[in-house]
């Protein structure tokens, strides 16, 4: 039976990855990292670290496998339909005023909060005025969501999800269904640019009027949200938004007096200057 990853484990394993592979995942939060560790050890049937620590050495697919693996994969349309809700009623009519729009999605997985961004831009009359900027560590997860394929099983919890938010169209114009999979509509994806970026060690890359990173602060140490936080501010336009999950927080954070609450309970924020 495997045993728990000790820290001396973990500190050699991200160390190996770092060197050879330039991902930095120091400061991400050791318990979660641990768990995927071991998830993708058992998955992968290694039983002991210095197999792992070899592999990872010796085969960089192997290493690919493993980043796709315990790197953020889940999401889905409208996760969280309130907060979409609130950003259809309070924030996309201040972001109007903007004559473009630039959005970023910061660790957008396989980009189902993006389709669902892009619908409430639809239906506000803005998408032809916006850019939106897709972007995950995971090189698998961005070619999956340019792709713009989700499990059609999917389906029926996301029209209930996307009613939740006060949508009154029929949902499944959005999309085009398969026999497995219904893909987005590309005339709604015209505006979506989708790129390769590393909270962690890339630096601002354009300045935005809103920045989605929802359920990803999570996987970080306090450190680390701090640093992705001077990231997004320095990133935002000035009274620019920023939404994190709804179980993220930036009240322990030295960057905190640098925005205004739009929305405390669904986790919106703005910019003060």
């Amino acid at each position: 039976m495997m045993e728990d990853l000790t820290k001396d484990e973990l500190d050699t394993l991200v160390g190996v990855i770092r060197k050879q592979y330039g991902y930095d995942f120091t400061d991400y939060a050791q318990a979660s990292l641990k768990r995927r560790f071991q998830r993708f050890m058992g998955h992968s049937s290694i039983e002991e670290v210095t197999e792992l620590t070899e592999r990872l050495q010796q085969d960089p697919d192997f290493f690919l496998r493993m980043a796709q693996f315990i790197t953020v994969n889940v999401t889905e349309m409208f996760r969280d339909p309130v907060f979409y809700k609130v950003l259809r009623e309070q924030v996309l009519p201040r972001l109007a005023t903007w004559p473009i729009i630039k959005i970023w999605h910061a660790g957008c997985a396989t980009g189902e909060e993006v389709f669902s961004m892009i619908i409430l831009l639809h239906e506000a009359g803005l998408l032809d005025r916006c850019r939106i900027y897709a972007t995950d560590l995971n090189a698998a997860n961005l070619d999956r969501a340019s792709k713009a394929m989700i499990p059609l099983k999917f389906m029926k919890d996301y029209t209930q999800n996307y009613l939740q938010t006060g949508g009154t169209e029929d949902f499944s114009n959005y999309y085009t269904a398969g026999d497995d999979y219904a893909v987005i509509r590309p005339h709604l994806r015209r505006n979506i640019i989708f790129s390769q970026h590393n909270l962690v060690t890339d630096q601002v890359f354009n300045e935005f009027q809103l920045i989605c990173c929802r359920n990803v602060f999570i996987y970080f140490n306090r450190q680390l949200q701090n640093h992705v936080l001077r990231l997004f501010y320095d990133s935002l336009s000035p009274l620019g938004y920023l939404a994190l999950g709804l179980k993220e927080s930036m009240m322990f954070s030295e960057e905190k007096n640098r925005f205004e609450a739009v929305s405390g309970p669904h986790k919106i924020f703005r910019r003060k200057s």
